[in-house]
């Protein structure tokens, strides 16, 4: 477990809700990954991701799908690729990525609480 945080230090992350609206092999990374743009409403728009994803996902059965990213970390350079998000997921059995996303749909650009 990590040390503990103040209340304040949690509220600086801001996770929110998009929906995944394009999906593509990122054939340019080290390690299999997908790059991503996201719409996360009108107040934040459209953000990219590249994600090492692959082992569960596939390009096309990930449109539509809402999943949870941090909207507020510095865009980061991957490869030819600009990220602006972190997609979260959990690992599983096999350390691989889990997206981690609402189990009903909700409002684009909702902050997690």
């Amino acid at each position: 477990m990590s040390d503990p945080i103040a209340w304040a230090d949690f509220e600086k992350v801001d996770i929110r809700v998009g929906c995944i609206t394009r999906a593509e092999a990122f054939t340019q990374a080290r390690r299999p990954a997908l790059r991503l743009w996201l719409d996360f409403g009108p107040e934040i728009g459209t953000r990219k991701s590249s994600a090492q994803i692959t082992r569960h996902y596939a390009p096309d059965g990930l449109i539509g799908r809402q999943v949870l990213a941090v909207v507020n970390f510095p865009p980061r350079q991957i490869g030819p690729f600009m990220s602006e998000v972190l997609v979260l997921g959990l690992p599983d059995e096999d350390g691989e990525v889990v997206l981690i996303g609402p189990d009903h749909p909700v409002p684009l650009g909702g902050r997690m609480y």
